[in-house]
């Protein structure tokens, strides 16, 4: 999902140059904005990564409850990443006003249980290639939040919400036609409008200025946020841990340590050392790797309405990046 309405740029391929070493990349908290093989490797990572999660949801949610495992999820992955930081560069690093917690903490439930969270209780009923389509229409959120705060985002970036929208009408047909549960899509849809908030507001609030710092604090806080809901949901009635499969726990931890920890690390790290309109391309790139895993992987069906409407979908978030690119 998207921290903000441009996309990533065309071009050097992101998979001919090795991916980062995490460890070393937290030495380098200091943001720099020439395109270096660090930030192409981070991409590639955010394609990649970022793209199977939704592979790996579907999995986790086969065998176990979605708010739990989120939330179990997202407090480890943020302890490692809190490890990691004092241990690279001492325990300073993650010392944050009364403030900068705050907003950490807010925009860690937006993203994490509103967003994410959200999207692992979908995929209990919904393909996980529809679920990133879906998603995709973030950048168009984040158009409609801009303009709405008096930015004046261009003709392209309008065009590109309409056929978001257009696409999105488009992608709800399974729903509606009884193929899968409507209910389903419209959680993801509402999870894609709390991710777009979050991340519109993480750019105008207080945030930590190292960026692990604060993705280790919002990963913890988001986790806490998925937990109490999944107790209060009572997803701990009737769960045994003896009864969760393998591939499930296979599943999470890969996206615990891949999916949170590297992706979401490597993410906070291009925000502050690449153009966001390059980084954003990972809207357009994701959904395209999750429907083709969904389908090798998982036997997930690619009907006429997810083909048609994540065209229309995607096509809306190249043009939106396109006109962010030229201003």
């Amino acid at each position: 999902m998207a921290t903000n309405s441009s996309t990533p740029e065309a071009g050097a391929s992101p998979s001919d140059t090795p991916a980062p070493d995490i460890s070393d990349a937290l030495v380098a908290a200091e943001p720099r904005r020439r395109i270096s093989g660090a930030v192409w490797g981070a991409l590639a990572i955010v394609y990649v990564v970022w793209g199977s999660t939704y592979l790996g949801i579907r999995v986790v949610v086969e065998t176990m409850p979605p708010f739990l495992s989120a939330g179990a999820r997202f407090i480890v992955a943020g302890l490692i990443l809190a490890g990691l930081v004092a241990w690279r560069q001492g325990t300073a690093a993650l010392k944050v006003t009364r403030v900068q917690l705050a907003s950490t903490a807010v925009v860690g439930l937006l993203l994490l249980l509103g967003g994410n969270g959200m999207v692992v209780l979908a995929e209990t009923s919904v393909p996980s290639g529809l679920a990133a389509l879906l998603i995709a229409v973030v950048p168009a959120w984040v158009v409609v939040l801009r303009r709405a705060f008096g930015e004046r985002p261009g003709l392209g970036a309008y065009l590109g919400v309409l056929l978001g929208l257009a696409g999105l009408a488009v992608l709800t047909l399974p729903g509606l036609s009884g193929d899968v549960r409507l209910w389903g899509v419209l959680t993801v849809i509402v999870a894609t409008v709390m991710w777009s908030v979050g991340s519109f507001s993480s750019s105008r609030i207080p945030m930590p200025a190292n960026p692990f710092a604060a993705s280790a604090y919002e990963m913890v806080a988001g986790g806490i946020g998925c937990l109490l809901v999944g107790l209060g949901r009572g997803e701990q009635y009737g769960f045994a841990l003896d009864e969760v499969s393998g591939r499930s726990w296979t599943a999470l931890g890969y996206l615990v340590v891949f999916g949170s920890v590297v992706a979401f690390t490597a993410y906070a790290w291009l925000l502050h050392s690449a153009p966001l309109s390059l980084v954003a391309t990972y809207a357009y790139v994701n959904p395209v790797v999750a429907v083709l895993l969904g389908a090798l992987i998982l036997n997930e069906q690619l009907t006429w309405p997810i083909a048609l409407g994540g065209a229309v979908v995607v096509a809306g978030v190249f043009l939106i990046v396109s006109t962010e690119r030229r201003r």
